[in-house]
């Protein structure tokens, strides 16, 4: 009896023994694993954080900032007129941008401004007479409107007092991709030549 009881209890040591050195080899193995996929991650956050901060984001082509100057003109009564973008969108239209000074010394009313085209008649004191010259394509681009013939232009309410600057926008059809370079031109200020940027 002494022999059985002897052999069992050796039977229960051997295994509880391999149980422990399995349940020791088994956390082992699962603790080294939750180490590599931390430190997998870490990497890849780490490579991420150095893609956003390292390498550039590619950007789209934007409209120059406000104080570019493409072009300035005076005209009569000590105007000037200022272009700081013309920029062709997708959509195939080219919008110019830029500020008007008023230098006359006293209150100034753009009325002659809005073009004589009879369908402009209800655009007064704004861009509406402004026109886009391609002397290289030989073609002359209009301001666009709607089917009201409300141009697609600045409307100066309330003139200019005086020294006072605004700023103004004016849509045209967009020349083709080749021409690069248009002459703006509004009531009897001198021919603008501004050059054509390309956005979204």
């Amino acid at each position: 009896m002494s022999m059985r009881h002897t052999m069992k209890a050796r039977r229960a040591l051997v295994a509880v023994a391999i149980t422990t050195g399995l349940a020791l080899t088994v956390s082992g193995c699962g603790g080294g694993e939750k180490e590599k996929p931390d430190a997998a991650s870490s990497s890849t956050s780490t490579d991420k954080g150095t893609e956003g901060e390292g390498k550039p984001k590619e950007e789209a082509p934007q409209a120059p900032p406000e104080n570019t100057v493409l072009a300035e003109v005076k005209g009569g009564d000590n105007i000037t007129l200022i272009v700081n973008s013309a920029v062709r969108d997708e959509g195939g239209f080219l919008t110019v941008g830029g500020v008007v000074q008023n230098g006359k010394g006293g209150f100034w009313n753009p009325a002659t401004w809005r073009g004589d085209e009879q369908e402009l008649s209800d655009n007064a004191a704004s861009m509406a007479g402004a026109s886009l010259v391609d002397r290289v394509g030989k073609k002359k681009y209009l301001i666009l409107r709607d089917t009201e013939g409300r141009c697609l232009c600045t409307k100066f309410t309330g003139g200019f007092r005086k020294d006072e600057e605004k700023t103004w926008y004016a849509q045209f059809p967009a020349p083709p991709a080749s021409t690069t370079k248009v002459d703006f031109q509004i009531a009897d200020m001198p021919p603008a030549t501004i050059e054509i940027s390309d956005g979204e």
